[in-house]
């Protein structure tokens, strides 16, 4: 069918050692999902099940790229996370399935306009404005499973002009990555090209004009990004 206006270009993500991209569909992200995190953001950090939000498929921004800092906002937030692209997907996974459907894996910053955030929260409305905002989610290379296999364990770390602000280790997932997708399947039906955001550890701070953001997760992949 023809389109009355030319349609938006996909997402793609590039992958590390290849000349092809990988197509996004939708992007999951999971909310405080380290305990630490949990506890420094004012919430008990007992293993409840993992709440989502999401951010859109344009958010995402690509390795290179300098950060803007967003409008409407004085109060903007790093939070590093572990990046899961999937390969296939479904409805109601099973947690030993899981990883099957997992393509490969990459680091990426959920920045969040922790002002907006805090009215919000106070007003019970949603996190749209803080979290699905351009350029909100700069993220790696990715680096396929066959490539690195599934780490469930590793140091994720973020710095802010050389001075380290958050680190802390995968295997401090309150809900580990197959858990994640299983869990998200219940709810969402998954397929090829979704990404999964899987939460931040402790630590998370505010950014300015000109700081420069280096973060990672050792063994998987490392990322700069300038923010201006």
């Amino acid at each position: 069918m023809d389109t009355v206006i030319p349609p938006s270009p996909p997402v793609l993500l590039p992958i590390s050692g290849s000349l092809v991209g990988f197509p996004v569909r939708r992007v999951y992200c999971v909310g405080r999902n380290y305990a630490a995190h949990a506890i420094e953001m004012g919430h008990d950090p007992d293993r409840e099940p993992p709440f989502f939000f999401q951010k859109n498929p344009d958010n995402l921004l690509p390795p290179g790229e300098n950060f803007p800092y967003p409008p409407r906002s004085s109060d903007v937030h790093h939070e590093v996370e572990l990046i899961v692209a999937l390969r296939s997907g479904g409805a109601d996974i099973p947690v030993e399935d899981a990883l099957n459907h997992v393509y490969g894996y990459a680091v990426g910053i959920d920045f969040t306009r922790r002002d907006l955030q805090a009215e919000a929260k106070k007003a019970g409305k949603p996190w749209t404005a803080a979290k699905a905002f351009e350029h909100s989610a700069p993220v790696s290379e990715l680096v396929p499973s066959e490539a690195i296999g599934h780490p469930s364990n590793g140091n994720i770390w973020l710095k802010v002009n050389g001075e380290t602000r958050q680190q802390g280790d995968l295997d401090q997932m309150i809900w580990k990555v197959p858990e994640i997708i299983a869990e998200l399947s219940t709810t969402f039906t998954l397929a090829p090209g979704d990404v999964i955001m899987t939460g931040t550890p402790s630590g998370v701070g505010a950014v300015q004009r000109g700081d420069v953001v280096t973060c990672g997760v050792d063994g998987i992949a490392a990322l700069s990004v300038t923010v201006v």
